[in-house]
């Protein structure tokens, strides 16, 4: 069930922890609304990933410009009049606000959110994917909650990615975000 679009199209963050699902929810709410997905780490500059795969955790400045190139293709999508679902881990409330400004305030989240021994086993059982478990501390010791923020639905992973996607299109739904989202 669409709504009617009357602001610019919708830009929706993925965002959570390493392991919490975020490509595969985001890629699914995208493709069930006919909209782009951009996975967020293929933005990071190389020397971030190298020193994620070193078990070296990123310090703010190492996140802001990785920040700056996602708001770019926020922006890039709503001067297009495109909506996009792209995932980025958005730990802090300061990395949100920033993308929340590069968006003009047409942004709404869906912080995946689950405990930290899923999230390990996630982590665990992956294949090929730069981020070593090693690192999921530090990770939730920099995530500050998005509890209380405007735009942000949450959704628990301790359920099937159907049902995780149907309840984030439905929190956006009824969240009064607009742009066109929809659970499939």
């Amino acid at each position: 069930m669409d709504f009617e679009q009357k602001t610019s199209p919708l830009a929706v963050v993925v965002m959570g922890v390493s392991g919490c699902g975020k490509s595969s929810v985001g890629a699914r709410i995208a493709a069930q609304n006919g909209v782009p997905f951009l996975e967020g780490d293929q933005l990071h500059p190389a020397a971030n990933v190298e020193k994620m795969a070193k078990g070296i955790p990123l310090t703010d400045d190492d996140r802001l410009p990785w920040l700056d190139r996602i708001g770019a293709e926020i922006k890039t999508a709503q001067k297009a009049s495109q909506g996009l679902v792209i995932s980025c881990s958005a730990l802090k409330k300061s990395y949100r606000d920033r993308l929340r400004q590069a968006a003009g305030g047409h942004l709404a989240f869906v912080f995946l959110e689950g405990s930290r021994d899923l999230l390990l086993s996630r982590m665990q059982a992956r294949q090929g994917h730069f981020m070593p478990a090693s690192l999921l501390d530090s990770q939730l010791q920099t995530l500050e909650q998005p509890t209380g923020e405007a735009g942000v639905v949450t959704v628990a992973i301790d359920m099937s990615l159907d049902d995780m996607v149907a309840l984030a299109c439905e929190g956006l739904r009824g969240a009064a975000i607009k742009g066109g989202f929809h659970a499939g």
